[in-house]
């Protein structure tokens, strides 16, 4: 006789209990579902902070940071108590060079943080970063000895492997930022470049166009709509035009931004027609696009076959054979004595 005769029967697939399985997967699906409703209901209106990011700096070129006294520039910068601790603390050590602090304070412009004071928080984790992950890992790895079974080399790899982590974190980090900016500006360049010649057809200033711009894209590229912005009040308020596209230049990591700058030097200085120019421009950007996204095209067969080898082929197999598997087990394997 068989002892599970009192049992309520559920039907299994390779030892697992499929209505199990199924209520598990139900509970994920929806918890996923409500996530999603969630972060849907709470979202945040992206423009909010930049605007007034972009209002402080408004504020900052009307107190008079264009002036060209350092002494004067850094009497009215509202100074960072954290920061200036920090950089007391590095300034003490001699760790602290210039070149170094201009190339992160240029990284953080493009990724988007605007205060550049905080450089000197990058320059204090790489030194802080491989010491905490040192040790952490010094005291699971050797003291503690978490992991046995390893052998020396591999102990040491995995010990030199954490303080490098540590070192390069936070480079990791402002470059994971900086190349998500990139690529948010890189894809509504086009459609900027062709508000521009419009607004530049239409007879509008410069600046009058790019605050145009910055408004019209804001919501689809908010990051391309914060340049924009920013470029706009600083050709308001600065006293070289010029200056305010090289800032533009300066904050965005790209070569057809670069490009754009140039342009508009170029035409502020020779009077030359601005909207042909940017017409041309807004046409190569479009087919530099369109060959990106014929090159992705072209590589999608080979990197979709170990995602559907490891992933579509078995799900497509467990639902054409899950059905005739627990037929067959219920006829055979489970079968009353």
């Amino acid at each position: 006789m068989n002892p599970a005769i009192g049992a309520p029967h559920h039907p299994t697939l390779l030892g697992v209990d499929v209505i199990a399985a199924g209520s598990v997967l139900a509970g994920i699906a929806a918890a996923a579902i409500m996530l999603a409703i969630y972060a849907a209901i709470t979202v945040r209106d992206p423009m909010a902070k930049r605007v007034k990011a972009l209002n402080d700096r408004r504020e900052q070129l009307k107190a008079g940071i264009v002036t060209n006294s350092a002494r004067k520039r850094a009497s009215i910068i509202r100074r960072n108590q954290t920061t200036d601790t920090i950089r007391t603390f590095l300034e003490s050590l001699k760790v602290l060079q210039d070149s170094q602090l201009k190339d992160i304070q240029q990284k953080l412009a493009q990724a988007g943080i605007r205060k550049k004071e905080w450089a000197v928080a990058v320059i204090l984790g790489r030194m802080i970063g491989p010491i905490v992950l040192g040790l952490l890992a010094g005291i699971m790895i050797y003291w503690v000895n978490y992991f046995p079974e390893w052998a020396s080399y591999k102990k040491f790899g995995a010990f030199a492997i954490m303080v490098i982590l540590g070192y390069k974190g936070p480079d990791i980090f402002v470059a994971n930022l900086v190349g998500k900016r990139t690529n948010e500006i890189r894809k509504g360049l086009p459609d900027a470049l062709d508000l521009l010649v419009i607004c530049a057809e239409a007879g509008l200033t410069v600046d009058a166009a790019f605050n145009r711009v910055a408004r019209e894209l804001g919501r689809a590229y908010p990051e391309l709509g914060d340049e924009f912005a920013l470029t706009a009040i600083e050709l308001s308020f600065l006293t070289e035009r010029r200056q305010a596209f090289e800032n533009l230049a300066y904050r965005v990591n790209l070569e057809s931004v670069k490009g754009v700058v140039t342009t508009m030097i170029q035409t502020e200085r020779y009077g030359t027609p601005l909207a042909s120019a940017l017409r041309v421009l807004s046409a190569e950007f479009r087919n530099e696009r369109m060959m990106r996204a014929e090159e992705k095209a072209a590589r999608l067969p080979a990197i979709m076959t170990v995602p559907l080898i490891l992933f579509i082929l078995p799900t497509l197999f467990i639902v054409i054979l899950g059905p005739a598997a627990c037929s067959i087990s219920d006829s055979f394997i489970n079968r009353k004595v």
